[in-house]
């Protein structure tokens, strides 16, 4: 492999307008203040797909919070960025790049949402492909490993710092589900083999289907306040979860990641043990 080629593989490119409007809501609630405490921050979209509408949406829903945000949509397959350039304007551009994040001037990004780009690899390779992310962040740096539905309905993130994972969100749209583990299919791929007895994940998934159904009387009062109930049982019971009602009102739930931090002695589906894994 020559250095300059990009690392990774070219996704599917299936993407849909508004599919990532879950995670673009979080990370204005969670990090606009911080990008507005830099200067021109860069926030990157790897992995965009055949369209680049997620770059478009993501711009200008950063933009209206952080007016001096740079955000790059980066793409393994030349053509696809080819297409994009005629949309390229102050604030957004384009340009071939994969897990080594190629940003002008080597800076470092603010923020690398990765969304749907894991899922097609081993569990194995997940530790590879975080830590090359995460060396391209900044010291108070923001990487989202992400997996959702074809529109959004259904999504889950890992967010990690520079030195590893912080957190795990789930985000529903509370209409469309029986129980809170539905969303279980969209985990990302460091967790998605993980749904089984034993594992800090399942326990954490049948912990909220529990408390759902405890909380099935408040059903009168809307799913809103079902899951908020939900939300609370499943605290009091000693899940670190972050974050308050403002954001489960949106069917948005955050746990701290070592409550669901894979057990890395046991085998996962298609591979064997997972001792070596950094986090």
């Amino acid at each position: 492999m020559r250095r300059s080629d990009p690392v990774g593989m070219i996704t599917r490119g299936t993407t849909h307008p508004h599919r990532l409007r879950r995670c673009d809501r979080w990370l204005l609630a969670t990090q606009a203040a911080r990008l507005r405490a830099q200067a021109a921050p860069i926030v990157v979209d790897l992995g965009y797909g055949a369209s680049p509408v997620t770059v478009l949406e993501l711009r200008d829903r950063l933009a209206a919070a952080v007016p001096d945000v740079q955000v790059v949509g980066l793409e393994i397959d030349p053509d696809r960025v080819a297409a994009a350039q005629p949309l390229a304007a102050a604030g957004l551009t384009f340009a071939a790049g994969g897990f080594e994040v190629p940003l002008p001037e080597g800076r470092p990004a603010a923020v690398i949402r990765a969304f749907n780009v894991l899922r097609q690899y081993d569990e194995a390779q997940v530790d590879g492909a975080w830590t090359h992310l995460c060396s391209r962040l900044a010291p108070a740096g923001l990487l989202i490993d992400g997996t959702c539905d074809e529109v959004g309905r259904r999504a889950a993130w890992v967010a990690l710092a520079p030195d590893g994972p912080r957190s795990l969100t789930l985000s529903v749209r509370l209409a469309d589900i029986e129980r809170p583990s539905d969303v279980a299919p969209r985990l990302p791929k460091a967790l998605i083999h993980r749904n089984v007895p034993g594992e800090g994940v399942h326990a954490y998934l049948a912990a909220l289907d529990d408390a759902w159904t405890r909380a099935a009387p408040l059903s009168a009062y809307g799913r809103r306040q079902r899951f908020v109930e939900t939300v609370r049982q499943v605290r009091a019971a000693g899940w670190p979860i972050l974050g308050g009602v403002a954001r489960w009102r949106l069917g948005e739930i955050t746990v701290g990641w070592d409550a669901v931090r894979p057990n890395r002695l046991a085998p996962h589906a298609g591979e064997g043990p997972s001792d070596q894994l950094r986090w």
